[in-house]
């Protein structure tokens, strides 16, 4: 297993035309679409980041800020936010901008855990651990910690007594 790596070496930046098929019939961009990519873009970083496959284990809420429109072109990027023993959590963003390039917004964005898994055995894997460099590296390599209580609370692998970071936002049960 590789040594602890920087996130700039696995982000991922994917981009898409908003066609016909792909929107509702109000002429924006349907949400499983806009989900499934989200879904791949992310899901490459991981691999790229884990050295392994990938299996999804969670997703975090995905916000719908601005409607994406038929036409729009998308830039969906992610970045590895925190490694654990054997998974991941990465953070995509969404951004639209009409075809020439104008009128440029963040539309969308969302968490997505992911699991390293070894191809042979079909087992959780160990994980390179990252390097965060920025202030927004480290801001959100600091708050994943307590996301990932937040998901393992919610399905029920942990009990909200057991979380070290977030048990204070659950009232005692």
């Amino acid at each position: 297993m590789s040594a602890n790596k920087l996130i700039s070496d696995s982000r991922t930046v994917m981009t898409e035309l908003i066609m016909p098929n792909d929107t509702n019939p109000l002429g924006d961009l349907m949400g499983g679409y806009l989900m499934r990519w989200m879904d791949i873009v992310s899901a490459i970083c991981a691999s790229r980041h884990c050295e392994s496959h990938v299996v999804t284990a969670s997703v975090d809420h995905i916000s719908f800020h601005e409607p994406i429109k038929l036409g729009d072109v998308i830039t969906l990027t992610a970045t590895i936010t925190r490694a654990f023993t054997t998974s991941v959590e990465v953070y995509v963003e969404v951004s639209a901008a009409d075809m020439p390039g104008t009128n440029p917004r963040q539309s969308n964005h969302a968490y997505f855990s992911f699991v390293a898994i070894d191809k042979e055995t079909r087992k959780p894997q160990s994980v390179p651990g990252i390097n965060p460099i920025t202030n927004e590296e480290k801001k959100l390599y600091e708050s994943a910690i307590r996301r990932r209580e937040i998901r393992l609370i919610l399905a029920g692998k942990i009990k909200p007594s057991e979380a070290l970071h977030v048990k204070s936002f659950f009232a005692e049960m």
